[in-house]
C-alpha cells in the first residue's frame, strides 16, 4: 500500500495510525493518505500532535502504491521469461541451441556440482538478457560528467567487445558522489598527492602490527570531533566495516532486531554473529515495538532465559528506498526497552545535515543516543573505507576483538589523506565555505529533482531530502530499455531488479550530487521525460501540481483518475 507520512508520527501511546503512522482520517485526506489543502497552522499542529515532541522538523515520505494494472502484466513478464527460459534450457540440454553458461567439464560429471544450475537459471535466463546494463567501464573521474568506454555485444550479452571509442560527456546520475569530491583537481588531489610522494601507496600490515601511521590516528581523531562522539576507528573496507563488527558486538544468546530493507553487509554481520535474528517491518516502529515487547516478555526460545543483548540494526537513508530512518522513534523506543542502537550512516553522513553530519545532526539529535555510529568513507567523501564511532570503551574494545582491525591491512595513507581534507572542509577547518555550500547545493538539488520528477508524473519513492532517488520502472523488459535508452541521450543511469527488489519493484535509482549543475539536471529530466513517454513510465496517478507562485518546499497534489 502507498505510505505517504506527513511530519512523521511518534504514536506509540495514541490510537492505532495508518499507514505506519499516517493519519488519515483529519484535513480532509485523499485516497492512500495524500493530504490536500494544509496551510501552514494546520501543518504545524499536525506536527505537534501527531509525533509527541520527538521531530523538529517536518518529515515527509513517500511510497505510492504499484498501479494493479502494473503488477499484474509485471507478473505476466516475469512468467514469460521463466517459460521461454525453460524452453532454452531444454534446447541447450539437447544442443540445440550453444550452451554458454559455467558448467562441469566432462571428467567431473560425476562430482558433486561445482556450479548450481538451478540457482542460476535466473541470470542464465532473465539477468543476462539485461546484461549490458551493468558493468560498463568508465575511463575518467566519476564526477557529475564522466567518459565511458562503448561496448558491444554479438551473442546476447555473454560476452562484450570494446569498440575502441569513448563516449564523452556522460551525465553521471549514478555514482554515489553525493558532495562532489570525487575529482581529480583541487585541494584534496594535492594533498593525496604530496602524501602519496611521502608515504607511498600500500601500508602492507595491520594496525596492530607495522600499519599503524599517525595519519590513521589524526583521521580518527577527525572523525570523532566531526561527529561529537568520544572516539572513532577507520577500516579499510566499508562493507567489512559492518561484516565484520557485528560480530564482535553480539553473538549466541543476543537478539538483532533487523529493517526488513538492510544492506546486504548489515545481513552478513548479523548471520556471522550466530545471534538470533528478527526482521521488522521497513521504517515501522509499531512492527519493531512489538518485537521488542515480545523479546522482553518471552525471553529466549526454549529456555525463557533474558537475552544477553538485543540489538536493533538500521540505516540512516535506506540505499535502494531512498527513506530516512525514523531515528527519533528509533531512539525513544531503545531507551524504553534498554536495547542497544547500531545505526549505519553510509549514505546520509555528509549527504544530510545543516553541517553533512547525518541523519543524527538532520533531527537534531544527541550522538550519545546512538549506541555504535558507523559510516562510509566512499560516497560523501570520495575516498573509501568505512568508520566505527562512539564510546572510547567501545572503540577501545573493538580495537582487540574486530577482524577488521586485527587481520584487514590499514588505509592507504593517500586514501586517508583525501577523507581527512574533504572532512575538514565540510567542517569549514579549511579557512573556506567550500564544505558548506556543497551540503546545501546537495539538498537544493535533491528537492529540485524530486519535485519535477513528481511533476512528470513518475512514481517516485523515498524522503523528500533524500539523495538517493528511485524511479519506478516495475516491468523486467523495462529496466534494460531505460538503461540502454538513457545512454543513447547521454545519462548514466543505474537501474535495479530483483534480487535487489522486490520482484515488481523494479526500479531506476538517480543518485544526486553538489556537483551537479541546474541545467545538468534539467537536460537529465528532459531526456527522462521523453523516454518516459517512450516507455510509458509514468504511472502516478498523483500528479504534482506546478505552481509558479509556490515557496521552493511546498507540495500540491491533485488527484488524477485511474
Amino acid at each position: 500500500a502507498e505510505r505517504v507520512q506527513r511530519s512523521g508520527a511518534g504514536g506509540m501511546e495514541r490510537p492505532q495510525p495508518r499507514a505506519n503512522g499516517c493519519s488519515g482520517a483529519a484535513h480532509g485526506a485523499l485516497r492512500n493518505g495524500y493530504v490536500r489543502g494544509l496551510s501552514a497552522p494546520d501543518t504545524q499542529i499536525n506536527h505537534i500532535v501527531h509525533n509527541g515532541g520527538l521531530y523538529k522538523r517536518p518529515f515527509n515520505e513517500a511510497f505510492e502504491e504499484t498501479p494493479m494494472l502494473v503488477a499484474v502484466l509485471t507478473y505476466v513478464g516475469y512468467g514469460v521469461l521463466t517459460l521461454f527460459g525453460y524452453l532454452r534450457d531444454f534446447m541447450r540440454y539437447w544442443k540445440i541451441e550453444k550452451c554458454q553458461n559455467t558448467t562441469e567439464r566432462e571428467e567431473q560429471k560425476d562430482f558433486v556440482p561445482l556450479y548450481q544450475d538451478f540457482e542460476n537459471f535466473y541470470n542464465r535466463n532473465l539477468y543476462m538478457r539485461i546484461r549490458d546494463s551493468w558493468n560498463r567501464p568508465i575511463c575518467s573521474v566519476p564526477g557529475a560528467k564522466m567518459d565511458m568506454m562503448e561496448r558491444v555485444s554479438h551473442d546476447y550479452n555473454w560476452t562484450f567487445t570494446y569498440t575502441g571509442k569513448v563516449i564523452k560527456d556522460v551525465i553521471n546520475m549514478g555514482s554515489y558522489n553525493y558532495l562532489g569530491f570525487a575529482q581529480n583537481a583541487g585541494p584534496c588531489k594535492e594533498a593525496a598527492a604530496k602524501i602519496l610522494s611521502q608515504y607511498g601507496v600500500g601500508v602492507c600490515s595491520t594496525r596492530q602490527e607495522m600499519g599503524n601511521l599517525e595519519k590513521h590516528e589524526e583521521l580518527e581523531r577527525l572523525v570523532a570531533r566531526f561527529l561529537g562522539v568520544e572516539s572513532a576507528m577507520a577500516y579499510g573496507m566499508g562493507f567489512a566495516t559492518n561484516s565484520m563488527n557485528i560480530p564482535a558486538l553480539v553473538g549466541k544468546g543476543c537478539l538483532i532486531l533487523s529493517d526488513e530493507l538492510n544492506h546486504a553487509s548489515l545481513v552478513l554481520g548479523a548471520r556471522l554473529s550466530g545471534a538470533t535474528i528478527r526482521i521488522f517491518k521497513h521504517n515501522n516502529m509499531q512492527s519493531l515495538e512489538k518485537l521488542l515487547k515480545d523479546a522482553i516478555v518471552h525471553g529466549q526460545p526454549r529456555t525463557r532465559r533474558p537475552w544477553k543483548k538485543i540489538l536493533i540494526l538500521v540505516e540512516g537513508v535506506f540505499s535502494m528506498e531512498g527513506s530516512i530512518v525514523r531515528l527519533p522513534e528509533v531512539i525513544a523506543l531503545k531507551k524504553k526497552y534498554k536495547s542497544y542502537l547500531y545505526l549505519d550512516e553510509a549514505h546520509s553522513i555528509g549527504a544530510l545535515g545543516p553541517g553533512g553530519r547525518g541523519v543524527v545532526e538532520y533531527f537534531g539529535l544527541n550522538p550519545e543516543d546512538v549506541d555504535v555510529m558507523m559510516g562510509t568513507f566512499t560516497k560523501s567523501f570520495g575516498a573509501s573505507g568505512g568508520y566505527i564511532a562512539g564510546k572510547k570503551e567501545l572503540i577501545d574494545y573493538l580495537r582487540t576483538y574486530s577482524h577488521s582491525a586485527v587481520y584487514a591491512t590499514s588505509l592507504s595513507p593517500p586514501v586517508v589523506e583525501q577523507i581527512i581534507t574533504s572532512m575538514k572542509c565540510i567542517m569549514g577547518e579549511d579557512g573556506t565555505t567550500v564544505g558548506k555550500a556543497r551540503v546545501q547545493q546537495l539538498a537544493e538539488n535533491t528537492r529540485y529533482f524530486r519535485r519535477r520528477l513528481k511533476e512528470l508524473g513518475f512514481i517516485i519513492y523515498g524522503n523528500e531530502d533524500s539523495p538517493v532517488v528511485p524511479l519506478m520502472l516495475y516491468m523486467p523488459a523495462k529496466i534494460g530499455a531505460f538503461g540502454r535508452e538513457m545512454l543513447k541521450r547521454n545519462i548514466g543511469v543505474v537501474v535495479v531488479g530483483f534480487p535487489a527488489t522486490p520482484i515488481i519493484e523494479s526500479r531506476a535509482r538517480f543518485c544526486l550530487s553538489a556537483a551537479h549543475t541546474r541545467e545538468m539536471l534539467d537536460t537529465a529530466l528532459k531526456e527522462i521525460n521523453e523516454v518516459g513517454d517512450l516507455l510509458q513510465l509514468k504511472y502516478s496517478r498523483h500528479r504534482l501540481v506546478p505552481l509558479l507562485d509556490r515557496p521552493f518546499d511546498e507540495t500540491t497534489y491533485e488527484e488524477t483518475e485511474d
